[in-house]
């Protein structure tokens, strides 16, 4: 993998060798988090439930899946928000207005600036939104996203092509082009992706080398602070008890003034 000393992106879209028939391990991931203290608090410290969360759920899912992730939250002292983005298979643009609504909302009620969790896709419009709004981001956790380039099972990339196809029957008009859903788009939260985060929004990449579904390689940054490894599935992460303890303490030493 290239050096990443300066922050850069690749925008063409490659297919990736990954075990893809791993992830038909997440259920265990699922079940595993039951059993972990983390999931009941133990362990882990908590908020003062005066900070927002805003959690955006990855490619082709919407928020009901990170259900778990959000009442957790909620239990942990966080105002967990749902990123009310729909299905994640919009123009990245839209998808991003509209968390950007969200995020609004909550920086609003809360008077502080709100903290972002995207599951793969979802952690690059999340990356994208910090971006662009970094006045209303305290900080961004990525779980399995690419965000320096789009490297991915070639299922996902057909799936990708099929989208982005049906995007563009849904808005048959100039502000939807052809470059819509890739690297190559010229929307704002997409052309923000080529820029590192602003110093003040802290920033955390959660990823597993087992990913079933994108290249690990490209879901970190190459900063040994900034990368956290846990063992799973590319789906399992939004149910991975190591993952859940990573957000509390990070959190906590935002919070302390230490991360």
């Amino acid at each position: 993998m290239s050096d990443y000393s300066n922050y850069s992106i690749l925008e063409e879209a490659e297919p990736a060798r990954v075990p893809i028939w791993r992830e038909v391990m997440w259920p265990a991931e699922w079940a595993l988090l039951r059993a972990s203290p983390a999931y009941y608090g133990i362990g882990v410290p908590k908020g003062d439930r005066s900070e927002a969360v805003v959690i955006i759920p990855g490619f082709m899912g919407s928020d009901f899946y990170l259900m778990e992730f959000r009442f957790w939250l909620r239990r942990m002292g966080y105002k967990a928000y749902q990123s009310r983005i729909g299905r994640n298979t919009e123009c990245l643009n839209i998808s991003g207005e509209r968390i950007t609504k969200t995020v609004t909302r909550a920086y609003e009620r809360t008077g502080k600036k709100v903290h972002l969790i995207g599951h793969s896709l979802g952690g690059i419009l999340a990356r994208g939104v910090a971006r662009t709004h970094p006045e209303m981001v305290a900080s961004v956790v990525t779980m399995g996203s690419p965000f320096r380039a789009i490297r991915a099972h070639p299922l996902v990339l057909t799936a990708g092509d099929f989208i982005r196809s049906t995007i563009r029957s849904r808005h048959p008009s100039d502000e939807i082009k052809a470059d819509c859903f890739t690297g190559y788009c010229s929307c704002t939260y997409v052309q923000a992706l080529h820029h590192d985060l602003p110093e003040e929004v802290a920033q955390r990449a959660i990823y597993t080398k087992t990913d079933g579904v994108v290249d690990w390689q490209y879901c970190i940054n190459d900063h040994p602070e900034r990368d956290i490894e846990v063992k799973g599935t590319h789906v399992g992460l939004a149910f991975h008890a190591g993952v859940y303890g990573h957000v509390a303490h990070f959190y906590d030493d935002l919070a302390k003034g230490n991360a």
